[in-house]
């Protein structure tokens, strides 16, 4: 994994801007600690910030390869789970390699193959090549959007980097924000329109989307999407494919020239990856498999059973460690280091985050990095199997609206008037909703139900998915460590769109085909535990480490929250420790402590990244 930055511009001579281009990979540095290198073009220019994984010695970037007098030159942060295969068809096409890393081979890719050779990859990328034939630059991104890439646009001039502190550390780019940005962050946030950069001229490019720019302007295009099919499969075929398709993508996955390790909370997701990777650590490389838990300081005396997370971690992974024979380490988090996080993990996401939910696990991913650099993560389950409770009743199109997102009302409510009637929050976030809705890949015939559910999968894929795999990108990251998703995998996804929800929910279980697809490979009470989601604190420490943020910007009378939010409604909110919001601000968690957080990580973003507010 890496950190990647660079830009064309064809009214200037580029090389002669060699410290633009060293200021924007230097905000990267947390992504890729073991090297940093350049490469100019007249009018274009590299750089690369190196997580080193693969072919250590040979996988130096930005990387250049000559090919009948033309000269391409990659920049990419990602890793292929594909690569033998991909070697294997480019030898046989004439190609020859000086290094065993993916890089070279994603690089002979697109010479053989050109836009098409993102058919052909199974990974999670995101990279840009400068093509001396064509005279352009081409840039793509993973289908499932695990790899960020954002990107600005001028006349004549494209800049991109794998961050937006990146782009923002441009000389022409501002720290500007317009009423979508300011719409994104108080209706939306902490998540964000697929493809919207927040900035003012800043977009992200959207999953499983290429692009190229010339001097002719810019092209987008989408080369992926899940399509909409009839599922033919019976019980026991669909149960032995996706058993197949996921041991395949976690087994991929674990291939790295550096010590790999896998999360391991208890739950279905996490303990399914482990006991494959477990398995095939000790056959194959004859040694055990490091694992990782999180918990909280005191939580066993604090911790409160609830709907969504009905009991805690602990005595779970402690089975898993038992029945998968691991080397496991359990990380324990205080309420001070907790808090202690949660300002440098907005600089880590450029916005507002989710909080505790982020600052856990930057911590925690530091506390990985200090024995492995590759870790497997259980994100994305529940998006595509249908975990969570909102898939079991979908609305009716009359009620419909993000799910994860019932606080819409007290989120209008705490903006002062003339913002409340500026933003028009409610009009954004519906046209915001409809878009995703609209663009759902429908099946003709389907039942009216059924097509709601299947909306609320592709709104969970582009939308709370996405959140998720941002969070994780990031934190980890900013701990320098590469975090796989094996449910992420394309292939997967693509298979288990299709699957009726009848054969999803079997044995009337949430995720009921995984649970018996992984059949043998867990103990049982592991299999068919409940869903318990990423822990969250109770730690009173954190609690008053919050409040005491959020009475130092009560008491600023410059804060910059106050520029958009009534201090008054903020302020009761205080005084009840959360309890006067009515819902969580974003899923199913994020209230009480967590929401006095989140505010104060606005004010925090507005005043460090000196946020100018244009119409």
């Amino acid at each position: 994994m890496c950190g990647i930055a660079g830009y064309v511009d064809w009214h200037t001579f580029v090389r002669s801007e060699k410290e633009i281009i060293e200021n924007m990979t230097d905000t990267l540095s947390l992504r890729g600690p073991d090297d940093t290198q350049y490469w100019f073009h007249p009018h274009a220019a590299f750089g690369h910030k190196r997580l080193a994984v693969v072919d250590l010695e040979g996988g130096v970037q930005p990387m250049s390869r000559k090919v009948n007098g033309y000269q391409f030159t990659i920049v990419y942060n990602g890793e292929l789970y594909n690569t033998d295969e991909l070697r294997d068809d480019l030898i046989k096409e004439g190609f020859r390699f000086t290094t065993t890393s993916d890089t070279e081979v994603l690089l002979h890719a697109y010479i053989a193959w050109r836009e098409k050779c993102v058919d052909r990859l199974n990974g999670i990328y995101a990279f840009g090549i400068w093509d001396e034939e064509k005279n352009y630059l081409f840039m793509s991104r993973d289908r499932l959007g695990v790899k960020p890439l954002f990107y600005y646009e001028a006349e004549g001039q494209f800049i991109f980097g794998s961050e937006l502190k990146a782009i923002l550390a441009h000389d022409n780019v501002k720290p500007e924000i317009d009423r979508s940005g300011l719409a994104e962050i108080f209706g939306l946030g902490p998540s964000r329109t697929p493809g919207h950069g927040l900035f003012k001229g800043c977009k992200e490019l959207r999953a499983g989307h290429s692009l190229i720019y010339s001097k002719s302007g810019l092209q987008k295009w989408r080369y992926w999407n899940v399509t909409s099919k009839q599922h033919t499969d019976s019980l026991e075929e669909t149960s032995d494919k996706v058993r197949e398709l996921f041991v395949d993508a976690v087994q991929r996955q674990l291939v790295a020239d550096v010590p790999v390790s896998t999360f391991l909370s208890g739950g279905l997701d996490s303990s399914a990856i482990t006991a494959i990777a477990a398995d095939h650590f000790a056959k194959e490389k004859k040694e055990k498999l490091i694992t990782f838990s999180i918990d909280y300081e005191g939580n066993e005396d604090h911790f409160k059973a609830s709907k969504f997370q009905p009991s805690s971690d602990k005595p779970w992974v402690e089975k898993m460690v038992a029945y998968s024979a691991t080397d496991h380490h359990d990380e324990v988090i205080s309420g001070d280091e907790l808090a202690a996080h949660l300002k440098e993990s907005v600089y880590l996401r450029d916005q507002p985050g989710m909080a505790d939910i982020d600052s856990s696990m930057l911590w925690f991913c530091r506390k990985i990095k200090e024995h492995t650099t590759v870790g497997l993560s259980g994100e994305c389950a529940d998006e595509i199997f249908g975990g969570y409770p909102w898939f079991h009743h979908p609305p009716s199109s009359e009620e419909a609206s993000f799910p994860w997102m019932r606080s819409l009302d007290s989120r209008v409510d705490l903006l002062l008037p003339e913002w409340q009637e500026k933003l028009d929050l409610k009009s954004y976030v519906e046209n915001r909703y409809q878009e995703t809705i609209t663009e759902t890949p429908s099946l003709e015939g389907e039942l009216q139900e059924d097509a709601r559910r299947r909306e609320l999968f592709y709104l969970n894929m582009h939308w709370f998915m996405a959140q998720l795999l941002d969070r994780k990108d990031r934190m980890s990251m900013g701990a320098s460590l590469e975090v796989r998703v094996p449910f992420a995998d394309h292939k997967l996804v693509e298979y288990v769109w299709n699957i009726p929800w009848e054969i999803k929910m079997v044995g009337n279980r949430e995720k009921g085909i995984f649970r018996k697809a992984m059949e043998g490979l867990l103990p049982d009470e592991v299999l068919y535990r409940k869903k318990s989601p990423y822990p969250k604190t109770f730690q009173p420490e954190y609690t008053k480490a919050v409040v005491t943020w959020m009475e130092e910007i009560l008491e600023d009378e410059d804060a910059r929250l106050f520029e958009f939010m009534d201090r008054e409604k903020v302020k009761a909110i205080l005084e009840s420790e959360g309890k006067e919001f009515k819902d969580p601000w974003y899923g199913q968690l994020m209230k009480g402590p967590q929401l006095i957080a989140h505010l104060c990580q606005i004010d925090y973003w507005l005043r460090t990244y000196n946020v100018k507010v244009t119409d």
